[in-house]
């Protein structure tokens, strides 16, 4: 079994600009499998498809340690990195976040700006940063880098004026990389012209969102993000493909 350590520096790696690591949104050991039996190296856990895979809701609807027992299973049923969305932290402390990944066997992670515990309420950017550079500062206290996808709602929460949104967005995920984020992630479906705006300008790997029925690997790639995953769309399509399969015996 390779080392956490060693999964951690593999995952960093496979994030190249122009070469885009896709990373299957899978949500348990059977999904999980699935997507290793297909070829992938990498796997990322989202919040919304675990929550669904135990009957209950998105935006922190389970506990962090309702996660860090799906993200075990996971981890026993596969010997691939594992990135994880962790939300806005569940209200744990960094510390807490990165040890509990580290433990169940993860070597990544998604940290987003919206405090769902909060009314949904947007950090302020300079407020994310700090808190990204407090899981950076968390994992540099062990030996697993682990890969920090800074990620901001803004777009998808369509906060303020949307002529300046990208220019927004670019200044809060900048925060980000400073404060020691692997990844940025401008949630969203974006134009052409926005994603080339946000590779351009940020100066770490962006990660894209997919819909894998019909997005395109190789058009992500020409736009120069670094890393794609498919949010609850990956979930969402097989669970289509089932609506068909059982309707027919009705």
């Amino acid at each position: 079994m390779t080392s956490l350590s060693q999964k951690a520096t593999t995952l960093l790696e496979l994030h190249k600009p122009g070469n885009p690591v896709v990373l299957p949104t899978v949500w348990d050991a059977w999904s999980a499998n699935l997507a290793v039996s297909a070829g992938f190296t990498a796997l990322t856990v989202g919040s919304h498809p675990v929550s669904d895979s135990i009957g209950k809701p998105d935006n922190e609807g389970i506990t962090f340690d309702e996660l860090l027992a799906r993200i075990s299973q996971i981890t026993s049923a596969v010997d691939v990195p594992l990135s994880v969305d962790i939300e806005a932290g569940y209200g744990e402390d960094p510390k807490r976040l990165i040890d509990g990944l580290i433990s169940a066997g993860a070597v990544g992670l998604n940290i987003e700006d919206t405090v769902h515990s909060e009314g949904g309420r947007l950090r302020e950017a300079q407020e994310h940063a700090d808190f990204v550079g407090a899981l950076r500062t968390a994992s540099d206290a062990t030996d697993v880098h682990v890969v920090i996808n800074a990620r901001t709602d803004l777009f998808v929460k369509q906060v303020g004026d949307e002529s300046d949104r990208v220019d927004r967005a670019i200044a809060r995920m900048k925060l980000a990389a400073d404060a020691g984020a692997d990844s940025l992630y401008p949630v969203g479906f974006h134009n052409d012209a926005d994603y080339k705006r946000l590779v351009e300008e940020l100066p770490l790997p962006v990660n894209a969102i997919a819909n894998p029925a019909d997005g395109d690997l190789k058009h992500f790639a020409e736009l120069g993000v670094g890393r794609i995953s498919f949010g609850p769309l990956f979930q969402g399509a097989l669970a289509g493909e089932a609506a068909k399969l059982l309707g027919r015996w009705k």
